[in-house]
């Protein structure tokens, strides 16, 4: 019987594009002599296959930051709009470089994004003053990201890839963070601070998360050693992550959003429950009476009738479900760019 989940086949691509793509999943910066030797293949061959995944626009590496690290709010916002508007409103806000997953969903109807809250004294004025106002704009909701079980730098390739868990184990970073998401703090976390020179070495990071360490030190006037140690500070920390950034239009999976109703004293449950779900992508805790929200990947409308009648009825705790087909994605974990235009060298440094 053929999978529901859709990720291990990614398409067209062959087995060892899917083993080098989770070993990115893995560690975004990995030198391509230590993926190769894992996967027992060249460093050439590593170097040459993500060259035509990037240059192709299948994938980018990128590395990101975790708002709720530095004491930022994330916003999971919803935009109705009337039905001509959806897409030219869609298109404005993957404009901004303060959004991410930014989708047409509900049948091209309803506008859905995650949104990246300002700094402390800085105005928000995505949230507060320009989205409402904006003519064709019905209605507009936002729930703050209270907690995340499930996504950063976990995807579904992160279960359903090809490596195996040794294979895993000797691609997993030393700096990786020890806590994974689902797991509950023992106790809160004072935030990351980030400098001036943080911000531009993360601006470079956010546009290619195998930018060699000369470049960011050019970027940021350190010398390559800082670079390298601010990196692994960065990621062990939780700050950084690094992530993949798909061409999801070439994948042909159905993708949908989920608003659950849970039980507040068993929302951390049916957070890790989801979590442990092969169909989510991302999972997470909000504020509002639908308090939890997910991202679900399926073959088609069957396997997600299958999953929705299946795993989720098993949770108990959950009110209520709202599901939400995904109609397009403008916009993914990246900012808007043009990989024809800017290929990076076959390697990179870590």
């Amino acid at each position: 019987m053929e999978s529901d989940i859709p990720w291990p086949s990614l398409g067209s691509l062959d087995r060892l594009d899917r083993r080098i793509m989770h070993a990115l999943q893995v560690d975004g910066r990995a030198p391509f002599a230590r993926i190769g030797e894992v996967l027992g293949v060249s460093d050439q061959t590593v170097a040459r296959r993500y060259a035509r995944l990037r240059g192709t626009g299948t994938l980018r590496v990128l590395g990101l930051v975790d708002p709720l690290r530095i004491g930022l709010t994330a916003w999971l916002v919803r935009v109705r709009c009337t039905p001509d508007a959806a897409a030219s409103v869609g298109e404005a806000l993957a404009r901004r470089t303060d959004t991410r997953w930014v989708s047409l969903i509900s049948g091209g109807t309803e506008i859905s994004c995650i949104v990246q809250g300002a700094a402390p004294g800085q105005d928000d004025t995505l949230l507060l003053q320009q989205l409402p106002r904006t003519p064709r704009v019905v209605q507009v909701t936002a729930h703050a990201l209270l907690h995340v079980f499930f996504g950063r730098d976990l995807s579904p390739l992160t279960r359903t890839g090809p490596l195996s868990p040794a294979e895993t184990a000797a691609l997993t970073p030393p700096d990786a963070p020890a806590r994974r998401p689902t797991e509950p703090a023992e106790t809160a976390e004072d935030p990351v601070r980030l400098g001036r020179d943080d911000q531009r070495l993360l601006d470079a990071l956010a546009v290619d998360g195998r930018t060699p360490a000369a470049e960011l030190a050019t970027a940021t006037g350190w010398s390559p050693t800082t670079v390298r140690r601010r990196l692994s500070e960065l990621r062990s920390s939780g700050a950084l992550y690094y992530d993949l950034d798909f061409d999801h239009g070439r994948l042909g999976h159905l993708r949908a959003s989920l608003w659950l109703e849970v039980e507040p004293a068993q929302l951390a449950e049916v957070g890790a429950a989801l979590a442990e779900h092969e169909q989510v992508a991302f999972a997470g805790a909000v504020t509002g009476t639908a308090n939890l929200y997910a991202a679900v990947v399926c073959r088609d409308a069957s396997a997600l009738y299958r999953y929705l009648t299946g795993p989720i009825t098993a949770i108990s705790g959950i009110r209520r479900l709202e599901t939400a087909p995904i109609h397009r994605t403008l916009k993914g974990t990246g900012l808007r760019h043009d990989t024809r235009h800017d290929i990076r060298r076959a390697d990179s440094s870590p």
